[in-house]
Parts: C-alpha cells; structure tokens; sequence
C-alpha cells in the first residue's frame, strides 16, 4: 500500500505522486482508490488500491537499481541482421515492446530504449520506432531524475552519453559518475 505524497511509477505513463486517498461508495461498496497526479504530464487518474498491483503500479527503483540501470545500458548490445531490419519485423518487435512497457518493469524498459538506440546505428528508425525511443527515454529519464534527484536534462544527457561513447564507459577505464 502507498501512503499520501509517495511517488510512483505507473507502466507506460511514468512518475506520479500520490495526491489523495479516496473513499468512494459503487452501490454498496467501499472502494478505496489512489489519486494520482502526473510529475510530468497534466494528468490525474484514479486506481483502486486493491487492483493496483494487477496494474503494475510500484515504487520508485532504488539508487542501486539505477546504477544497474546504467551497467546494462553500458554493455555492447547484439548485432542486428538484415532479415530484423524489415517492417514486419518491427511489427513483431514492437507488440513485444509494448507488452515489456505496460509490464512496468525498469529493466524491460532500458532493454527496449538499448535495442532501439542500437538499432538506429544500422538503419533509419521509423515513425515508430522513434516514438518508441521517445517514450522509454521519458520513462527512464523520469525515474532516474526522480530517485537520483537530479534535473531531467542531466538524465537524459548521462543516458545519450552512454551510446554517444559506443557503450566504452566501464572499458575505457573513463566511468562516469551520476551523482
């Protein structure tokens, strides 16, 4: 259970703080439901506290979890083929994204943003893809900015600059540091 003021992560949609606990009646049933309102979209919406975990709806990762994070998004990722570069394969992959993004899980998330950043040195991304980058950035930024406690542009600036150095952070012997 969340208590007021927590923040959260709801999957797909990012960081929420947990404005309100409410009781509602629905005939004759108590129901009670976390109002959460979006760090970084003007939205609220309303969950039951009973379903949340059905949901997917967890904490924030810890300053551990982020460094993992980082070590993951540091290592070489694998090589493309030229049969995965076509359409129907991005088909493919995206259902298989978009299940990993609803799932919430930090890690699915940083594997899709990988893959995708890894992809863009072979081809073009797509319409999609690019939008599918976009949107696990967001949710990567968000968190990290929120459990490191940092400014979103530092965030975003350590994560590019992880694939700006073609994965040789931890090799060079040059590691960066993230607060």
């Amino acid at each position: 259970m969340f208590n007021l003021h927590d923040k959260v992560v709801y999957p797909g949609l990012g960081v929420a703080r947990v404005n309100r606990i409410i009781e509602k009646s629905v005939g004759n049933t108590k129901i009670t439901l976390y109002e959460l309102k979006f760090i970084h979209k003007d939205m609220v919406i309303l969950v039951p506290t009973n379903n949340s975990d059905s949901i997917g709806l967890r904490e924030l990762t810890t300053r551990d979890q982020i460094d993992t994070i980082f070590d993951f998004l540091a290592r070489p990722a694998r090589r493309f083929k030229n049969h995965e570069l076509t359409s129907s394969n991005w088909n493919r992959r995206c259902k298989d994204y978009q299940l990993k993004l609803m799932s919430g899980n930090l890690e699915d998330v940083s594997f899709i943003y990988r893959e995708l950043k890894n992809l863009a040195k072979y081809k073009e991304l797509s319409f999609g893809e690019k939008n599918m980058l976009n949107q696990t950035e967001v949710l990567l930024v968000q968190e990290i900015a929120a459990v490191k406690n940092l400014a979103e542009e530092k965030a975003v600036a350590y994560i590019r600059s992880i694939f700006d150095t073609n994965f040789d952070l931890k090799h060079s012997g040059g590691q960066q540091q993230l607060c």
